[in-house]
């Protein structure tokens, strides 16, 4: 067996592959103060559907793969270590500094962001490697012991370290290293030129200092969810997911933790074009994944999913950056827990406020008081209150029409359902703008895309969405409530090596180039021999590219692992200008080519075969067949109700109709069709 679980806002996802391939899933409430609990009862909720004892069905496990939003959220809220930056002297401000750019320029009101590490923990060291890796200034080791004592007394828990060209020759980093070990013992660091050997000094520095800050974290959080999980019966591998859409083992994970920044939401992209190309082999296609408090989107063009190393936390340019290659996922604060308010205006915004978890939309009679998307979902008969997670979960319609009623209806002049179906529609738009930031403002066209929709919540509005935007269609896989758990599932155990070499098309060193990638490659197979002797492994090279002069570089793929001959050499400056021309609609040929950063990625497959279908507990379905439904333009109409599972296959069936799960309602408007293909997936094509 093998468990894959991710954490959001609201509800913790489990998605379980039993001994015949075949895939249940399972959800529970997220447990925010402490979201170990809320793993331990997602599978809790498992063993009862199994009928087994937990300790038993965790004894029968080889892979427990956790998707979590511990280290962002601790960034996000600023309840990370107490770290230290030590940097070389008479650049302290580079986390001050930054890269510029402003998220509101002509907003001088907007406050100057803070620096990750303030300025009263970060300290200089006094040495300089040159950009050519020769010492121009030793290091002052005595002085270096007496800022590590300073350290002691400002009570720091991890420390930074990111140097001038350590990128280049990294004999000061590994010198403060070994010093920091002698005299802060037990203090964890990080050195910039081991994480991230990136040409860029603030995302270098930035990525040292996040991935510090969530040493003692991680290691905490990873030490408690291995060892309660073992304590309840698990005694196989426990592998998390990362930032760049793959896994890495727990033990491992707590040397780099910011490899966990981004983990649950990279899934989605990977889920979302496996579906898509299984389904209708789509190679373009716009992954939405909607859960209880964000709507997570990203864009996968020719099959490949988007990275990206300008990831911000938080909101761009007042945020904080990651300076680590990631999933491209853009996020939006909207989802089933968003709250719909009215301004003083009298206008009606819908997020980015949500009610999470606790107390929630007020349906679910945790105390919530204010309208969500869920609350007008359910008044518009999306939902079936005696249904919800299947049944275990009672909603109170009532409450519900009594927070829209007070809050928006009234205040707005509007009846019940209009205000319900207003909150749908403005949470709607806000989503297809989200899509639009990735598509239309990048020159792609999403009427030749297809939407995949992720997420507990996705059903109840993304035909409204691919309708707005004009895709072709819109793919809800079976698997779709829980996208990003579903796609740990088909992850493979990945890692990244970087270094940095500079050079020329004009003048390439094919020496110092091979010797690098030889290196790199070396990583990588010490890499996948950890992953056990009989893993497929394959090791993708990359190269970080410009034309002469360009202030930033794009991310290209070497074809054949390296570059050793002139045709290899030409192979890549066509696959750069041909990247170029896709992103800016612009190339030249006769400019000269500069190469920066290499990369390995080396990904190991745990899995040989493909991913079965999702099988629900028949004793939990929804035996209603027809219930009412408003959908604007024809208002409350009498609406048929299928159970998934049975769906006949391959047969075309007219909205407006719902079809339910015990995870998700997939809502048809009388406009559309449905079909669902013999692997479970249903597409909704609207009517022309």
């Amino acid at each position: 067996m093998r468990f894959a679980c991710d954490t959001g806002g609201t509800f913790t996802d489990l998605v379980v592959e039993d001994k015949s391939g075949t895939v249940h899933m399972f959800k529970a409430p997220t447990t925010p103060h402490d979201p170990v609990k809320g793993v331990l009862d997602a599978l809790s909720v498992a063993a009862s559907e199994f009928r087994m004892d937990l300790a038993d069905m965790l004894g029968q496990a080889e892979i427990f793969i956790h998707g979590t939003t511990h280290s962002i959220n601790a960034i996000i809220t600023g309840k990370t270590a107490r770290t230290a930056f030590l940097t070389t002297q008479g650049h302290p401000d580079i986390l001050v500094i930054r890269e510029a750019g402003r998220s509101e320029p002509f907003n001088h009101k907007v406050d100057y962001p803070k620096p990750y590490v303030p300025r009263s923990l970060t300290h200089e060291v006094t040495g300089r490697i040159l950009s050519d890796g020769s010492v121009s200034r030793p290091l002052d080791e005595a002085g270096l012991i007496k800022t590590l004592a300073a350290l002691k007394e400002q009570e720091v828990e991890a420390i930074g370290v990111c140097l001038l060209w350590s990128i280049v020759n990294p004999e000061h980093e590994l010198r403060v290293g070994e010093l920091i070990e002698q005299h802060l013992p037990g203090i964890p660091y990080t050195l910039s030129h081991r994480l991230n050997p990136s040409l860029r000094e603030y995302r270098r520095a930035s990525s040292t200092c996040i991935d510090a800050s969530l040493k003692p974290l991680m290691t905490k959080y990873m030490g408690s969810l291995v060892s309660r999980l073992q304590t309840a019966g698990f005694g196989g591998k426990v592998f998390v997911l990362t930032s760049q859409g793959g896994m890495m083992d727990a033990t491992h994970l707590e040397k780099m933790p910011i490899h966990s920044v981004n983990s649950g939401p990279s899934m989605a992209p990977l889920g979302g074009q496996f579906y898509a190309e299984r389904s209708i082999g789509a190679q373009t296609v716009i992954v939405a994944d909607t859960g209880g408090t964000t709507y997570d989107v990203s864009l996968v063009r020719n099959g490949a999913i988007p990275m990206t190393r300008d990831m911000w936390i938080g909101e761009p340019y007042l945020g904080h950056m990651s300076g680590f290659p990631s999933v491209d996922v853009r996020s939006i604060g909207a989802g089933g827990g968003s709250i719909a308010s009215v301004d003083a205006g009298g206008l009606l915004h819908v997020g980015p406020g949500s009610a999470g978890a606790v107390p929630g939309p007020a349906c679910f009679m945790k105390g919530g008081t204010w309208p969500t998307l869920t609350d007008a979902c359910l008044v518009l008969g999306y939902i079936d209150p005696d249904y919800f997670l299947g049944g275990k979960m009672k909603l109170d319609v009532e409450a519900a029409k009594q927070v829209i009623m007070a809050n928006i209806a009234e205040p707005l002049g509007m009846s019940l359902l209009e205000a319900a179906w207003s909150i749908v529609e403005v949470a709607t738009e806000n989503m297809v703008q989200a899509i639009a930031d990735i598509t239309v403002n990048q020159g792609i066209d999403p009427t030749n895309a297809v939407l995949v929709g992720g997420g507990g919540a996705a059903g109840l509005n993304s035909v409204f969405i691919s309708k707005r935007l004009g895709c072709k269609h819109l793919i809800i896989p079976d698997t779709g409530a829980a996208l990003s758990a579903a796609g740990a599932l088909i992850s493979d155990l990945t890692s990244y090596y970087q270094a940095t070499c500079f050079t020329a098309s004009d003048r390439f060193d094919y020496a110092q180039v091979r010797s690098v990638l030889e290196d790199l490659d070396e990583r990588c197979e010490t890499f996948r021999k950890s992953a056990g002797e009989h893993v497929t492994s394959a090791v993708q090279t990359y190269v970080e590219a410009r034309y002469e002069s360009q202030i930033w570089e794009i991310e290209v793929e070497i074809p054949n692992g390296g570059i050793v001959t002139e045709a290899d050499l030409a192979d890549a400056v066509a696959q750069f200008h041909k990247k170029h021309d896709e992103l800016f609609a612009y190339h030249d040929e006769n400019s000269v080519v500069e190469f920066v950063t290499w990369t390995k990625r080396v990904n190991c497959k745990l899995r040989k075969n493909d991913v079965g279908r999702l099988r629900y507990d028949t004793d939990a379905r929804n035996d209603r067949a027809v219930r009412m439904a408003y959908f604007p333009g024809f208002g409350e109409v009498e609406s048929k109700v299928f159970f998934q599972q049975d769906v006949p296959h391959d047969q075309t069936f007219s909205g407006p109709l719902v079809v339910e799960t015990p995870h998700t309602a997939v809502i048809v408007d009388p406009m559309s069709t449905v079909l669902q293909t013999p692997e479970g997936t249903l597409i909704v094509t609207s009517k022309k």
